[in-house]
């Protein structure tokens, strides 16, 4: 991955979004089964949440990530799209069509449990 200059978006008064490469080690287990794993995560931070790691999908084992009915808007974002694995559902989610100002996050997934590894 090329370094980005991390984007940043002005929008309503104070809520921000950056996104930017990550050099984290980032994993995500779930139940002993290891669902995904990527040095190269991208980092999103947003007003009010916590970081979150979108993953590339080469790097996540999308075999094991069964489609969910489930979906959801962000302003800032866009239309989220979720996948669940047994006994967890909408684990995950991406945005395949995410607003401009988060482009860089179209099609990595995010999970709601990751584990940074030192």
């Amino acid at each position: 991955m090329t370094a980005q200059t991390p984007r940043s978006t002005p929008h309503a008064g104070r809520h921000r979004i950056t996104v930017e490469p990550g050099a984290e080690h980032v994993r995500v287990v779930r139940d002993g089964r290891l669902l995904a794993e990527s040095r190269r995560p991208l980092v999103l931070r947003e007003t009010g949440c916590p970081v979150r790691y979108y993953l590339p999908p080469a790097d996540v084992r999308t075999d094991l990530l069964i489609p969910s009915a489930s979906n959801s808007h962000c302003p800032f974002k866009g239309d989220a799209s979720y996948w669940s694995v047994p006994g967890a559902d909408d684990l995950v989610w991406a945005y395949p069509d995410p607003k401009p100002e988060v482009a860089a996050i179209a099609g990595h997934y995010c999970f709601y449990d990751t584990e940074v590894v030192e």
